[in-house]
């Protein structure tokens, strides 16, 4: 192996292009929650406000206008707080039908036996809260409203979590995982317990319609989504019109949109049609470009792409001010303080979350049940927990159904002090955790499960391109291509890293030549490992992402010619693909782990999402790097 090369001549102050680096869907998703937490804040608060303001009728005046739509003899009539509470959120559920359904296809849940493990938790978290709920108000008038009591608000939690637990990120995406199961289990829970009659002739139109939008997969793409939205709105109404909460509508579909990787193929098709509208631009074949680019990346990704920025800042901040508004006085503090259906909603949050999302967790890793290995450590469980006990949107959605009146304010104030206690709580929890003495830690992390790989092949030391000792605790993988600009950015930020972390840190190169884009990336790649034959390898790379302008065949004679390498065995095996194969088998181990694009990093085995500037990278590989050595330190000795 070739020691590590002198500085490039371009500056390390480069960055690389942030258009090239969006973060993958999950990542997205929980950086969106956690902004848009700040969002729900503020209009609870000024829903408050107002609400306690001089003009406190004019909050429920406006929240209680009537707004009807009307086809023909038919229509729709509403308060505008229900148009908010049933209509726009069915988007929001929509958002979190996608990503659970994500989840389920690429995410933490593709290894089908995992999914037991948030499943038992997530019961536990909602049924212990509903017997606290039910201790305080069974045979009472409240008793009614028990569904008030069982769960999380997705984006506050999150969002507190984000402050209180900032980089942990295997904490917040098991998180996600249970409060997506919570919010699916609510919604089922509003279709029918909180329905009063069902109207048969409209559930059968709407279960029709469903159909009819499953069997849109195999329509032409040109027309599919005017179809999927058209359907939409009709199961939309349909529901509507059956008595169960149109809500369902955005769940049910959300779940039925599968998601899957851009596949490189589907990629390389994209090319030839945009390089077609070059040649000609006819509005055909701009049509045609744009579909394909359109159905290259899933359905699932679109969508949360087109609507969760709006859910996310627009339409749940807006359900919060249409419903957290309540006005605060001493005798509705006094009935509070006394009333059962206060005290069951912030006792079933502030104690029967964590009680049941930890005792579920416990019960579901036990031997005889799953065996499976919780994949956050016991302290950090239950920081998670305490966070967990956060309610307000669904919590409010439900308690408008079941309550009216007085009991509605109620309901509304303990939602409120729920959220402001559960907050409070997990800053206290995670700040004991931050003071455990780092044995503690190592032992409760070598307790728990491997995380998924993402990288199919394995390094093989003697097969694979590294720079490092075997020994590192870090090993950094980067599928690349010589004629990718951002690839020749990235090995700036490469050569930081490897300087930073010095013997900690294992590089590993592998080729994934974007051909269909880099006319010269293939002959380049085979020329690299033409000059490995000859024990050049890491020379002639750093050579070609030095000079990415220079990659014709005259210019790799003269690469070869400047290393000193034997000019005519260089150019007898690159003239005759000697090394084809090799390059074709890193291609091969790209497209098994899901590699679309350069240049993409794999960490420790696992898929690096989002940006690869130094900061970014230097802070993904120190996680990496703390969490092989708490292992370490938690593993007994060799004998």
């Amino acid at each position: 192996m070739a020691s590590r090369p002198g500085a490039l001549t371009r500056p390390f102050s480069e960055r690389t292009a942030w258009a090239r680096n969006l973060a993958a869907p999950v990542r997205d998703f929980l950086s969106t929650e956690s902004a848009g937490a700040v969002a729900l804040l503020c209009a609870a608060v000024a829903a408050l406000a107002w609400a306690n303001s001089p003009w406190p009728d004019s909050y429920e005046s406006l929240w209680t206008t009537t707004l009807s739509i009307r086809v023909g003899s038919e229509h729709i009539s509403m308060d505008l707080r229900h148009w908010v509470s049933e209509g726009l959120m069915t988007f929001f559920f929509l958002v979190v039908g996608l990503e659970a359904r994500r989840e389920f296809d690429l995410g933490a849940l593709r290894e089908r036996r995992r999914i037991a493990l948030p499943l038992m938790a997530a019961a536990g978290g909602m049924a212990v809260p509903v017997l606290i709920y039910l201790g305080f108000n069974a045979g009472g008038p409240g008793a009614h409203g028990w569904g008030a009591a069982m769960s999380t608000d997705t984006a506050f939690a999150l969002g507190v979590l984000a402050l209180v637990a900032p980089g942990a990120t295997r904490l917040r995406v098991r998180f996600l995982t249970i409060v997506v199961v919570d919010d699916i289990v609510a919604l089922l829970v509003i279709a029918t317990v909180y329905t009063k009659e069902v109207e048969v002739a409209a559930l059968a139109v709407a279960a029709g319609l469903f159909g009819l939008l499953l069997a849109l997969r195999w329509a032409p793409v040109a027309w599919r989504a005017a179809a999927a939205a058209l359907l939409g709105v009709g199961l939309w109404v349909a529901l509507h019109e059956s008595g169960i909460d149109p809500l369902l509508a955005g769940l049910a579909v959300g779940l039925a949109v599968s998601a899957y990787p851009p596949a490189r193929p589907e990629l390389e098709r994209v090319t030839e049609l945009v390089r077609s509208f070059r040649e000609q631009p006819t509005p055909e074949l701009a049509r045609s470009a744009q579909l394909g680019v359109t159905s290259a990346i899933s359905a699932n990704e679109r969508l949360q792409y087109r609507l969760h920025g709006w859910t996310s800042f627009v339409i749940v901040p807006l359900f919060a001010l249409a419903n957290a508004g309540i006005h605060v006085d001493g005798p509705l503090l006094g009935d509070a303080v006394r009333s059962p259906i206060t005290l069951g909603i912030l006792f079933g949050y502030v104690l029967g979350k964590p009680v049941g999302l930890v005792a579920a967790t416990w019960l579901a890793t036990r031997p005889w049940i799953t065996g499976l290995r919780r994949s956050i450590s016991w302290p950090v469980s239950l920081g998670g927990a305490v966070v967990a006990g956060i309610p307000l949107t669904v919590s409010l959605l439900i308690a408008g159904i079941a309550f009216e009146g007085r009991q509605l304010e109620e309901a509304k104030l303990g939602v409120l002090v729920a959220a402001i206690v559960a907050a409070l709580l997990g800053w206290v929890v995670f700040r004991v955790i931050a003071r455990l003495p780092g044995e503690v830690r190592a032992r409760q992390v070598l307790g728990t499960a491997e995380d998924l790989l993402d990288l199919s092949d394995d390094v093989d030391s003697e097969r694979d391109h590294v720079r490092g000792p075997g020994s590192a605790p870090v090993t950094l993988v980067e599928y690349g291509d010589y004629e990718c600009p951002y690839c020749g950015q990235a090995e700036i930020v490469i050569r930081e890293l490897l300087d930073e972390f010095g013997d900690e840190l294992r590089y590993v190169w592998r080729h994934l030549p974007l051909n269909d884009v880099h006319p010269n990336a293939q002959m380049a790649a085979e020329a690299t490992e033409a000059a490995g034959a000859q024990g050049a390898f890491w020379p002639m790379h750093d050579k070609l992402l030095a000079s990415q302008d220079e990659l014709t065949a005259r210019d790799l004679k003269r690469h070869a010619a400047d290393l000193g390498l034997d000019g005519e065995r260089f150019w007898d095996e690159l003239r005759g693909r000697e090394h084809s194969e090799r390059v074709a088998d890193d291609v091969a181990s790209a497209d098994t782990s899901g590699v679309a694009g350069t240049p993409s990093f794999f960490i420790n085995g696992r898929r690096h999402q989002g940006a690869y500037d130094v900061d970014t990278l230097s802070a993904a590989v120190r996680g990496a790097r703390a969490r092989t050595r708490l292992k370490q330190t938690a593993e007994p000795p060799a004998p």
